[in-house]
């Protein structure tokens, strides 16, 4: 029997019930040369079906940093999460999820998944694409930090990076576009949280920024619940329907397994462990008397 998504309340005074159900908070990473706006219909839809949505700007300054700017996002949010990544946002979900318990699903979207001493520069070494070609190096120096940033090569973005949108759109993005600092590919991750979180992932057949044969290793590698559509590398954008299904998937099975345990962290148990703490010892007590009544029952009489 399948378990049910809300937790009973006790009976009310009129002999009613009152149900309760905890829906995750949607977490979504953008990727590289992307910011928080191209998760914009996939928030819609979310929202349509009552979920708290959240779609934080990811500082595209290397693995490392931005998996713990991401952390930091993760412990300002309380009860159970959902962490959807797209592209090198993939990397940081892996990272950012380790020893947080509320992260139920993972969700990789056309994205990077590395494994523990992996990198993305090391995964594209094994599975070549259109991206190798398409990006300009640029010097960078910010508080005293200094680095090499990636732009994609505005002639080249539309084919490499969103093929299925209009081209004036994608000449608009090529403008708009947030480059990430050559660490974010180059950093080995230390952690991989979809080993011991179950994962969903979107593989984007026409992508060519990661090849799709990546896609399905990695989704393969980690076992995870995979469906493949035609879109290219912007799959959120393009097919934001088939996104939201997949992100649903995950969080309704985030909603069946998460913890009786008060959302906020308290040690004190629910309505529903109180209740059922109640039963059992009434059933003790009963028991107990029933011994005792036994005992009586058989006594000689006097």
């Amino acid at each position: 029997m399948a378990l049910s998504t809300s937790v009973a309340a006790p009976a009310t005074a009129d002999g009613g019930t009152t149900t309760t159900t905890v829906k995750p908070t949607i977490v979504l990473v953008h990727g590289a040369f992307a910011d928080a706006s191209s998760w914009n219909g996939v928030v819609e839809r979310l929202e349509r079906r009552g979920y708290a949505v959240m779609a934080p700007a990811n500082p595209l300054r290397g693995l490392y940093n931005d998996s713990t700017y991401i952390a930091s996002v993760l412990d300002s949010i309380k009860g159970p999460i959902v962490l959807v990544g797209h592209s090198y946002g993939g990397s940081l979900i892996s990272s950012a999820a380790e020893r947080n318990p509320r992260v139920k699903s993972l969700v990789y979207v056309s994205a990077l998944m590395p494994d523990v001493g992996e990198s993305g520069m090391s995964l594209a070494a094994r599975f070549p694409s259109e991206l190798a070609t398409a990006t300009n190096s640029v010097p960078y120096r910010a508080g005293g930090v200094s680095g090499t940033d990636l732009y994609l090569k505005p002639d080249r973005l539309h084919q490499v990076f969103a093929a299925d949108l209009p081209e004036s759109t994608a000449r608009l993005m090529a403008v708009t576009q947030r480059p990430a600092a050559t660490t974010a590919f180059s950093e080995k991750a230390k952690a991989a949280a979809w080993r011991h979180i179950p994962s969903w992932f979107l593989v984007a057949k026409q992508d060519k920024t990661i090849n799709p044969d990546q896609e399905r290793f990695e989704a393969k590698r980690a076992g995870s619940h995979t469906v493949e559509i035609d879109s290219s590398h912007v799959a959120m954008i393009t097919h934001p329907e088939a996104v939201t299904d997949l992100v649903l998937e995950a969080a309704t099975a985030a909603e069946s397994t998460r913890p009786t345990m008060a959302a906020t962290g308290s040690t004190h148990g629910s309505r529903a462990e109180t209740a059922l703490t109640g039963i059992a010892a009434a059933a003790l007590i009963a028991g107990a008397g029933a011994v005792l009544l036994g005992r009586r029952l058989r006594r000689p009489a006097p």
